[in-house]
């Protein structure tokens, strides 16, 4: 008989690195404990379980820690391969495919925080860049209809969760992302058909709100 596997997800509202994880479980199935935590008030489990980076999301399986989104949804894959696969199986894709979300990963969410950060010139050098990693990515999507080709893949749970960031984006950049990147939000509007996306991204408004607050609490200390 199979042994129940216990899953837990340490993850943070808002994350879009938490989400890729969900989004994976979710693909497969996996039921599993979504655990909340409080980013300026770090728990002990989380800091027990990810000592290296004390970042989420932390995915503990049966006990057993894994860390770092990427990294974690590579592992539910594998681990729960009785289900539609995530990433292609063959070696060239798979290796496009990961070099894709490396990309994402190095480029996405440093220069938003840079420009966030920022003003005058900076912030203006920023936006363009952020907005040239977007053309950038749109062109990589091409004609297909998912990133994944026919297939929700890996790469599309990668950038999916920016989508509801998107708003907070142009909100703090000044400029239309569906102006820019036109087939880019075609495809984000195609995954969001899916209800295990659909249910896990959260309210592009309730984001900005929260990025709002964040922004105030930085400013007073």
């Amino acid at each position: 008989a199979m042994s129940v596997d216990e899953v837990v997800l340490l993850d943070a509202w808002g994350s879009m690195f938490g989400m890729r994880a969900r989004i994976a479980l979710e693909e497969k199935g996996v039921k599993y404990e979504h655990k909340e935590e409080n980013l300026s008030n770090k728990s002990p489990l989380l800091l027990q379980m990810n000592p290296i980076y004390k970042q989420i999301p932390v995915l503990i399986h049966n006990g057993k820690p894994i860390s770092e989104s990427a990294i974690i949804v590579q592992y539910i894959d594998e681990v729960w391969n009785h289900n539609t696969p995530i990433l292609p199986s063959h070696p060239y894709e798979r290796a496009q495919a990961r070099f894709w979300v490396d990309y994402i990963d190095k480029k996405v969410y440093p220069t938003w925080n840079k420009m966030w950060r920022s003003e005058g010139e900076d912030h203006e050098a920023a936006k363009k860049e952020l907005i040239s990693i977007f053309k950038q990515l749109e062109e990589t999507l091409g004609d297909k209809i998912f990133y994944g080709g026919d297939t929700f893949g890996f790469v599309d749970v990668g950038l999916i969760t920016f989508y509801c960031w998107f708003y907070t984006f142009e909100t703090y950049g000044n400029f239309k992302m569906e102006a820019e990147c036109p087939k880019l939000i075609a495809w984000a509007k195609r995954c969001m058909q899916r209800e295990t996306v659909s249910k896990i991204i959260p309210d592009e408004k309730e984001v900005y709100n929260a990025v709002v607050e964040m922004k105030k609490e930085l400013e007073s200390k």
